[in-house]
């Protein structure tokens, strides 16, 4: 009696280890092939890199940057909730119960973090490319964008998860938009500013290094940084000057810093005594800035003779320097108006000043008197 009780649990012991196992079994091969699949994924992954490095498109390389590390632990996510579903199945456990919403929010996880590594990357290859070929790319715009677009992930990321989780995200969103609005009414300011810096990153009327200046307000100076709220601005006396952002979406603003060119317009004019030496003055003063090195020949250039002054005959010039640089600029105006000048002086002319014609008369003013030129 005893042996036949002892025989069946070791029966029943035995069919119950070869049950146990079964899904042992199972949940081991599930890892094993997990872990294999994230191997060879990794290798694959890593000679596609290298291959796509070689190119000059910065896309591909961002993507096979920023899928490789979520790829993998998809799968290694993929494989250990099916073991534990296994697990579960086999146990029944109501704790594995958790294992389908957990998946499915990993899932939304892994897809969002690929993502803001897609920009990240994007991001910083674009930034490298222009650095590495000398090209000036607007690091604040491009920062900003960057961060508009991680922001946009991460909430519907989060509205997603919440949906998964069974909660209504359309009271979420009811809610968010009644207190959208009692937040609004409560700074407007602050939100004003926001979106007058977000119109500056998607107008760029300006960037960081620029030197821009109102005619509206009293502003000029070179532009330090753009944020969210504040444009920081450094005066030419080296005052900071704090802007709020939404100033700029009511004021005019104009940016020197982007002039292709400088233009030099003057008048100048000879004295009426000389007045047989002009057409050979301009005609000099032409063919000078004609063939000035520092003159853009491609713009509009012209010397012409345009006043009876009071006291001289004037003509101006009005031509463009190749430099937009002011200390350059400055430079170059000087060496031409030095040349109009010798140019003036060589012709046997001089440069008019002010002056005025005095008639004297004697005896009740019966006899005139010759005319004397005072200055």
């Amino acid at each position: 009696m005893n042996f036949s009780f002892d025989r069946q649990q070791l029966t029943d012991m035995l069919e119950q280890l070869s049950a146990n196992a079964s899904w042992i079994g199972q949940v081991f091969v599930v890892v094993f092939l997990a872990l294999l699949t994230a191997f060879i994924v990794k290798r694959f992954f890593k000679r596609l890199h290298r291959l796509f490095k070689s190119t000059d498109n910065i896309w591909d390389d961002a993507l096979i940057e920023a899928v490789g590390r979520p790829l993998r632990l998809f799968i290694w996510l993929q494989g250990i909730t099916f073991a534990a579903h296994i697990v579960g199945r086999e146990t029944g456990a109501p704790l594995f119960d958790a294992v389908g919403p957990l998946r499915d929010i990993g899932v939304i996880v892994l897809l969002a973090w690929f993502l803001v590594r897609l920009v990240t990357r994007i991001q910083q290859n674009m930034l490298l490319r222009a650095e590495e070929r000398g090209k000036k790319v607007d690091i604040t715009t491009v920062d900003a964008i960057g961060k508009l677009l991680r922001i946009s992930i991460f909430i519907t990321a989060g509205l997603v998860i919440l949906q998964t989780l069974g909660y209504s995200v359309s009271g979420v969103l009811a809610f968010g938009g009644i207190g959208g609005i009692a937040v609004g009414f409560a700074a407007k300011d602050l939100l004003a500013n926001f979106f007058g810096g977000l119109m500056i990153y998607l107008d760029r009327p300006f960037a960081v290094g620029d030197w821009v200046r109102s005619p509206d307000r009293e502003i000029e100076g070179t532009v330090e940084d753009i944020g969210w709220r504040l444009t920081r601005i450094r005066t030419f006396d080296k005052r900071p000057l704090y802007i709020p952002n939404a100033t700029f979406t009511s004021v005019a603003v104009e940016n020197p810093s982007r002039m292709t060119h400088r233009r030099i317009k003057e008048t100048i004019g000879i004295r009426y005594d000389d007045a047989d030496k002009m057409e050979a003055i301009l005609a000099a003063v032409r063919n000078m800035l004609q063939q000035h090195p520092e003159i853009d020949q491609s713009q509009t250039l012209m010397v012409n003779f345009n006043t009876f002054g009071p006291s001289s005959l004037d003509f101006f010039i009005y031509t463009f320097t190749r430099t937009t640089v002011w200390t350059e600029y400055h430079r170059v105006k000087e060496d031409v108006l030095l040349r109009i000048y010798h140019i003036i002086t060589a012709q046997g002319a001089e440069v008019a000043f002010p002056t005025r014609t005095l008639h004297i008369a004697e005896n009740g003013g019966n006899m005139p008197q010759p005319e004397q030129t005072v200055p």
